[in-house]
């Protein structure tokens, strides 16, 4: 291709679904986008888009297509930037996973005042508390609690969340409220057991042992894989848990959920930023990082 107009323009016809709408938004006529999407398609040898009197929809071809011109316009745009200094508009697609009590917590409730800096700045956000594939499903950019788990990754360390051991009034009303690790057997709690996959090993009651950590097995009916489920279910009194204080925080203050053993609190949970490739970074991702650290920050240690 001599130049990007004509993917430009497909892009624009699909995500407004009419070719009329497309010239309008781009400031060209009706016939060039119509003619720039043939010869797009007469080049790839595929059929982009299913065209009717009423609609433009985008075939299987199409949305693979679509997906991957967006990111190469991305691209693209970077490169444009690369040498821009910072007060040139953020453009292009941002697509980050953030695990979800964060996002919920603290995250998204900051995300108005970096939207409103970069208006132009389409942000995608994936919140969930599995360890996501950064090349396979295509994140820019990954927060990241605990361990890495692959060392062809790039991680930045941010600090580490402080862990609480916790229980609900209503809980503790019922097995008594654990003084040491040994009442924890001999009042017969429970837990609620928490692992990022259903059928794992759950991770276990965690405490520190002299300069390392021990794990104690205690027994528990619930298994969950979501922060916001494990803590719920702490809330509805059906065990203790060991969670961050920035997520629990707020029902700690409350009296929703009551601290237990604060001299033995499951060790601190390593935060990262995580990244694919070191090296070309685009000016977006950059962004994001250092916003992000700054609104961490407060919660570290």
């Amino acid at each position: 291709m001599q130049n990007l107009e004509p993917i430009l323009i497909f892009i624009t016809v699909a995500e407004m679904g009419s070719f009329t709408r497309a010239a309008d938004s781009l400031g060209i006529q009706k016939g060039r986008v119509s003619t720039a999407v043939r010869k797009l398609e007469e080049y790839l040898g595929v059929r982009l888009l299913h065209r009717t009197t009423r609609s433009v929809q985008l075939t299987e071809d199409g949305r693979a297509f679509h997906a991957r011109a967006r990111d190469l316009l991305a691209e693209v745009d970077d490169l444009h930037s690369m040498f821009a200094s910072d007060r040139v508009a953020l453009r292009g697609r941002l697509r980050v996973d953030l695990p979800t009590e964060v996002a919920r917590s603290t995250i998204v409730p900051a995300l108005p005042e970096f939207m409103a800096a970069h208006p132009e700045l389409e942000l995608e956000v994936s919140s969930t508390d599995r360890q996501v594939d950064l090349v396979q499903e295509g994140f820019d950019c990954v927060l990241r609690l605990g361990p890495i788990g692959d060392e062809t990754l790039i991680a930045r360390p941010l600090g580490k969340l402080r862990m609480v051991n916790a229980a609900s009034p209503a809980y503790l009303a019922r097995y008594g409220v654990p003084r040491s690790l040994e009442d924890l057997q001999r009042q017969e709690h429970r837990t609620i057991h928490f692992s990022t996959m259903l059928g794992a090993r759950p991770y276990g009651w965690e405490y520190p042992d002299g300069d390392n950590y021990a794990t104690l097995q205690l027994p528990g009916a619930l298994h969950v894989n979501s922060a916001q489920t494990y803590e719920a279910a702490a809330l509805a009194g059906l065990g203790l848990i060991q969670a961050p204080l920035l997520g629990i925080g707020r029902y700690l203050e409350s009296g929703a959920l009551v601290e237990i053993i604060p001299d033995f609190r499951r060790r601190a949970l390593d935060v990262s930023l995580v990244v694919a490739h070191r090296s070309n970074l685009s000016r977006r991702v950059r962004t994001f990082m250092k916003w992000i650290e700054d609104v961490l920050t407060p919660y570290l240690e």
